[in-house]
């Protein structure tokens, strides 16, 4: 009975932690998209305004590139997503967006370390 509950357990947080990775890959290109049009049109717009606007977007690059890291390594790729949403939620000092949006990015790291 307990070998088919925790095959089960298993079973559910390999298609959780699949799902979340979507997610996660989905969510990181939207937001570095925003990251690089919002400011753009303050550099003039055009191609020359997304470029000279694309530094607002690094952090956002860091967070795509540790979704990748965790598909392959999960630990390693889930503590870079703990430690990222951390310091997103002190870099913003607390503020109510950012602030929900980091901890639901630590949550997903939370996941990926305890589904190894």
């Amino acid at each position: 009975m307990t070998r088919g509950f925790f095959g089960y357990i298993k079973r559910e947080m390999k298609r959780v932690r699949n799902v979340l990775r979507y997610i996660l890959l989905i969510f990181g290109v939207l937001i570095t998209l925003f990251a690089i049009l919002s400011g753009a049109e303050r550099y003039g717009g055009g191609i020359e305004g997304i470029i000279k606007n694309s530094p607002n977007a690094l952090p956002w690059i860091v967070f795509i590139v540790l979704v990748i890291i965790s598909w392959k390594w999960k630990i390693v790729g889930g503590i870079g997503l703990i430690i990222f949403g951390t310091y997103m939620m002190f870099f913003f000092n607390f503020s109510l967006i950012p602030t929900l949006i980091g901890l639901l990015i630590v949550a997903s790291g939370i996941v990926f370390v305890l589904s190894k």
